[in-house]
């Protein structure tokens, strides 16, 4: 479904990525790890439009994705969270649903400034969505409440239930558990499976083992701008340059997570 090809990226005389190369088949949790500073959050970043790529080639489902916007990226079928909570806190948990889906409603600004009877139509029909979505992420008895009244783990459903509102192909999380406690790890752990469960290709970045081991079929690991190793979550707990690189030698109950 994703295909990176030899992807590199410089910011001046600073090489993030060489040469990153993998694929992130249809309908599968696919996971990227990699120390601080490898360049993870760069390579979403690539893929999703915000900055372009120095070299290499991005496609999805075939199709070129070098040159394209964000919001055209979105339109064929790319959503995203991001690593720093991005909600509208003043905005109640339906309405920030509902954000996520205007790239696909057609209503026309003459429809939204007299309330025509296709606007109100597909506004109802939006916010029967965002409450099913809502539902989707045990959120949906809180569906009125101001975002800003949630706590952190619930803030972090949300935004997943704002990115499935643009009707992805492909959800990209960038590290969805960071800040969390055991707890709430565990609830989104059970989210993240319950979407893939419904059918969605799922691509993440993360620091915590346990999490990506235990969701992820198949691993790619970044260390230095460069793909060290890719495999399955047995392969990857075994794999030496990765324990060197990433997990540490000497930490026996991570690499038995």
């Amino acid at each position: 479904m994703l295909k990176l090809s030899n992807v590199s990226k410089r910011f001046g005389g600073l090489t993030v990525l060489t040469d990153v190369s993998f694929e992130v088949p249809q309908g599968q949790v696919f996971g990227l790890i990699g120390p601080n500073g490898a360049g993870k959050t760069t390579v979403i970043n690539l893929v999703t439009g915000l900055m372009p790529p120095t070299g290499g080639r991005i496609e999805f489902n075939g199709q070129s994705l070098l040159g394209l916007p964000p919001h055209r990226i979105t339109r064929l079928g790319l959503g995203r969270t991001f690593q720093n909570i991005r909600i509208f806190k003043e905005m109640t948990l339906v309405e920030n649903v509902v954000v996520g889906m205007h790239a696909h409603l057609d209503y026309g600004v003459p429809g939204w400034l007299f309330s025509l009877s296709g606007f109100r139509a597909q506004e109802k029909r939006a916010r029967d969505k965002a409450h099913e979505l809502l539902a989707w992420v045990g959120l949906d008895a809180k569906a009125g409440d101001l975002a800003d009244n949630l706590s952190y783990g619930d803030q972090r459903k949300l935004e997943l239930a704002r990115a499935l509102a643009t009707d992805p192909k492909l959800l990209l999380l960038d590290e969805p558990v960071a800040g969390m406690n055991s707890g709430e790890k565990v609830a989104l752990m059970g989210v993240v499976r319950e979407i893939a469960r419904r059918g969605y290709t799922v691509f993440m970045i993360e620091h915590d083992m346990r999490f990506v081991m235990g969701l992820c079929e198949r691993i790619a690991v970044l260390n230095f701008g460069k793909i060290i190793a890719e495999g399955g979550p047995d392969e990857i707990r075994s794999n030496p340059a990765v324990i060197e690189a990433y997990l540490g030698r000497d930490d026996d109950e991570v690499v038995a997570a």
